[in-house]
Formats: C-alpha cells, sequence, structure tokens
C-alpha cells in the first residue's frame, strides 16, 4: 500500500536542477534510505515531504488521514520545560483522556448517574494505548538515546544542542508516527547510541525515509534504498551494500552498451561517407535515416566533485601547546569538572565522552566563547587556533558562498574565491546559491574551505564530519594526517579518527 507518492518532481535553485520529472513511491512496512552525493537534494527531498519547501512541479501526495514524524533538531521548543514534560508531551491526547477519565470518576463519586459507560470507554482505550506503560517507555528511550545522564528533570534551556537533539528525536520515536521522516538521526549521537537505534529501527514496524551519511547504519536499517542521481531519484531494492552492487552493475551494462552504440554509430557514418555519392546511394541514404532516428544514449559524465582540502600551517616546535589545569565548564554549573592534560606541537589528540557531557563546551571555553568556571588554561604564546564549530550557523543565509568567502578574506580575488571553493568541493552553481538552501555537507564544505584559508598551527575541530559524504570525509582525514601542526578534535565517529589520532582523552 502506498503511503507517500511522488509524481513527476522538478526542483532546483536557480541553475541548479536537483530533479527533473523524478518519481518515488513509499509503502507501507519500507525501511527507505535516501542517499546520493552532498549537495543532491536529500534534505530538500524531506522538506519537500513536509511542504517545508514547494517544489517547482510535481505532485507530493499522501495517504489521508496518516500520521507523519519528522526529524527537526532546529524546532523550537519552549525552554521553560523540563525533558520529563517535553517527552510526555508526545502522549498529550490520552493524559487529557485520563483527566477527563479522573473527572467522569468524581462525577459519578458525587451520584451522577448515566456516565459509567463514558469512563469505562475512556478506560479502554487508555488500556489500547498503553497508557500506564508511559514511564516504562520513556525510560527505555531516555536511555536508549544516552540522555539518562541529564536527568529528566532538567530544563530544555539547560541543554547543549546535541542534548536537545537527540530530545527530539527521544519524543517522536515515542510517538511511533505512521510514518518517520529522519534527516542524519546520528549526528548526535555516541557508537552505543547509534547501535541502539539500529535495532529500534530495524524493528519498528511503521515506515520510514532517512537521510544518512554513516552508510554502515544505513545497511543495517534500510531495505529500500533511493538514489538522487543525474536529477532523477532511483529505487532500489534490499541493503545499501546491495544497492552499491546492483548499481555497479547497472552502470558496467550501461556502459557497454554505450560503446557498442558508439561503434554502430562510427560504422555507419564511415558507410554513409564513403557511399553517399555512389551506386549505393540509396542505402547510404537509407541508413542515414535509421541513424537521424536512432534513440542514442548519453555517455556518463562524472559528476561527482571530489574535494580536496589542505589547511595552511605556521611554524611549531613539539613543545607543550595547552596546558589545563583544575579546569571545569559549563554554563551556571559546571558540566566538566577538574580537568588536567596538556597537548604538545604535533600531536593529534581526540577528545571522547558521552554525547552531551560537554565536549562541545570544552571547546567552546579553550577558543574564548564561554568563560572557565574554575581553574586554568594556558595555550603557548606561539599558537595560532583555527576553529570548527559544529553549528551550521549564519549571520545572513541569503548571502552566498562566495559573498561570505569574499568578506571573510577581502585580498582574495572573485576568481580565487571561486577556485578555493572548487578545491573544497563547492561548484559554481551552489557558490552562486544562498548559503541556506544548500544542503548540510555543502555548507559544511563552505566552513572548512574558510578554515583552511586562515594560517595556524592548532586545530580545534567539533564533530567536522557531521553531513560530510564519504568522499568528503576521506579528503578531510587526509588533510589532518597531512597537517603538521596540533589537532584537538571532537568526532563520534570512531572509523574516522581511530588511524588518525595518536592520543585519547576520555572525559567524564
Amino acid at each position: 500500500m502506498s503511503l507517500l507518492e511522488i509524481k513527476e518532481l522538478t526542483h532546483g535553485y536557480g541553475d541548479n536542477l536537483l530533479y527533473k520529472n523524478a518519481h518515488l513511491q513509499l509503502n507501507k512496512g519500507e525501511h527507505l534510505g535516501i542517499v546520493g552525493q552532498n549537495g543532491t537534494g536529500k534534505s530538500t527531498l524531506i522538506k519537500i515531504c513536509m511542504d517545508q519547501i514547494i517544489p517547482d512541479q510535481g505532485n507530493i501526495v499522501w495517504q489521508p488521514r496518516i500520521t507523519i514524524g519528522c526529524l527537526d533538531q532546529n524546532a523550537f521548543i519552549d525552554g521553560r520545560m523540563t525533558m520529563r514534560e517535553f517527552l510526555e508531551s508526545a502522549f498529550s491526547d490520552l493524559y487529557e483522556m485520563e483527566k477527563s477519565l479522573n473527572q467522569c470518576y468524581e462525577r459519578l463519586a458525587q451520584g451522577e448517574e448515566g456516565i459509567l459507560h463514558i469512563a469505562a470507554q475512556y478506560q479502554e482505550t487508555l488500556e489500547k494505548n498503553d497508557f500506564y506503560t508511559i514511564d516504562t517507555r520513556i525510560s527505555k528511550v531516555v536511555s536508549g538515546l544516552g540522555l539518562s545522564v541529564i536527568g529528566l528533570e532538567r530544563h530544555i534551556a539547560q541543554m547543549s544542542g546535541g542534548q536537545r537533539a537527540k530530545v527530539i528525536l527521544a519524543k517522536l520515536l515515542l510517538e511511533e508516527p505512521d510514518v518517520l521522516l529522519l534527516d542524519e538521526p546520528t549526528n548526535f549521537l555516541d557508537k552505543e547510541h547509534i547501535e541502539w537505534l539500529e535495532e529500534y529501527l530495524f524493528n519498528f514496524q511503521n515506515a520510514f525515509m532517512v537521510v544518512s551519511h554513516d552508510y554502515d547504519f544505513l545497511n543495517k536499517v534500510a531495505n529500500k534504498i533511493a538514489d538522487i542521481d543525474d536529477k532523477k531519484i532511483t529505487k532500489y531494492s534490499g541493503t545499501y551494500k546491495c544497492f552499491l552492487e546492483k548499481k555497479h552493475q547497472l552502470r558496467e551494462d550501461y556502459v557497454r552498451q554505450y560503446s557498442a552504440q558508439q561503434k554502430e554509430i562510427k560504422k555507419t557514418k564511415e558507410f554513409i561517407e564513403k557511399n553517399i555519392a555512389g551506386r549505393k546511394s540509396k542505402m547510404a541514404r537509407g541508413r542515414q535515416k535509421q541513424l537521424e532516428r536512432m534513440d542514442k544514449m548519453e555517455a556518463l559524465q562524472e559528476k561527482e566533485m571530489k574535494p580536496h582540502f589542505q589547511f595552511q600551517e605556521l611554524p611549531s616546535t613539539n613543545t607543550i601547546k595547552l596546558l589545563v589545569r583544575q579546569l571545569s565548564v559549563g554554563y551556571e554549573d559546571p558540566v566538566l569538572s577538574n580537568l588536567n592534560f596538556s597537548v604538545k606541537g604535533g600531536e593529534k589528540v581526540v577528545i571522547t565522552g558521552f554525547n552531551g557531557i560537554g565536549k562541545t563546551t570544552l571547546l567552546k571555553t579553550l577558543v574564548g566563547q564561554l568563560p572557565a568556571l574554575y581553574g586554568t588554561f594556558l595555550f603557548s604564546e606561539q599558537t595560532v587556533i583555527g576553529y570548527f564549530k559544529q553549528d551550521l550557523t549564519w549571520e545572513d543565509e541569503n548571502r552566498t558562498p562566495i559573498e561570505i568567502v569574499s568578506e571573510e578574506y577581502p585580498v582574495l580575488s572573485n576568481k580565487e574565491v571561486r577556485k578555493n571553493l572548487a578545491r573544497c568541493g563547492v561548484s559554481s552553481e551552489h557558490g552562486m546559491q544562498a548559503v541556506g538552501s544548500l544542503s548540510g555537507g555543502e555548507q559544511t564544505k563552505v566552513k572548512i574551505c574558510i578554515l583552511s584559508l586562515k594560517p595556524c598551527n592548532f586545530l580545534i575541530l567539533d564533530e567536522p564530519t557531521n553531513h560530510l559524504d564519504i568522499q568528503a570525509k576521506k579528503a578531510l582525514k587526509e588533510a589532518l594526517h597531512n597537517f603538521k601542526g596540533t589537532v584537538v578534535l571532537v568526532s563520534h565517529e570512531e572509523e574516522f579518527y581511530k588511524e588518525l589520532t595518536k592520543v585519547s582523552l576520555n572525559v567524564h
């Protein structure tokens, strides 16, 4: 049964066309992974499905009366609410029904007649919807996503961006809609919590669409793949690994057929040229007509822009570059206390610990965005810091990457700005597009481009791989490996940092 039907979808930004007459169908029980290179329109597709973006052409048809839940990590939440209150709001209709039930009992106690059957209906509905297991269900999801350490009574306003995103995901899972729409749900999760989510989604009875650059995660949760490529959306059955094999086979078949057709075209043209004015001119003219009517295959283009990152280095020595003593960081209250460590020049250090424990807060303190609550930290005099923050926020989302980089580095010519953006995998079309309309991966590349143009000898990076596709991650890993300065890195992707970093600092 079709839950969602996308027909003749065409949409783009300026000259950058994402889809042209694309089609996609989501059926009941399907677990659909959406894949494609950065900038092909994966996140845009989710927004189109939610009516957050109106496509240029096409029809988006949902089955009537189904419930849809979309992971919006930037959704507004009343900061005064506690985590418990926010998660319980997933069952607000049931809590209202419980109030009505209690009012029925109060009226019965006062001798009002004819209301017992209404109370019985309320009671039956509550039991049918497992109302009396809500606390257990909340506890299960909170534990699975690593939110227990925060505490159910913590107010939303006191949470980090990563904690807030996980709470939004928790509520969405508790609501159990008919269709889940998930855009990069693993970005703020540690390895063990990703594994929990994998199992949860694998056993999820309803349908979902998920965008993720964590291909191991996709391989475990998806039973269908929608590949956005060449302005089309092609649906494949099976796991992500099966999709890769099928796509490779189809590509090879196409290349063979194209090559055979090109040989036939060449042979036909040679015959025509040789015989068009001779005894076989009638046959040559016939071949000419056949050639004109032939449905010619298009050559496959290498559309993928492979980024190449390179950080500008300032001289450095292998002496101690950062000394931390008895440091406590946080906002009003410490989230991390009594930290003691040092970092030498040239070291590559990964900071690990539960998501939400305060790793981002520590980095913000080290770069001067937050004051230290207690203790001290000291960088050497020669240290010049390059900082990558994980939030995709811009002063003006309507400015283009070309304008943003030009403003940051006014000495660069327009040609040099375009060249550096292209080197980082940002196409000329995306360079002239409003940065807020770009995918998360494209925005991340713009941020890395800006960082790569700043000479430094100490890089502090907070989850730089969020949103990046496999090619971009590979390029970033190579750039950090080649960087001779110091690197302090926060990342939830062990595959990214395990061969790159030599020192691990676990905070708790």
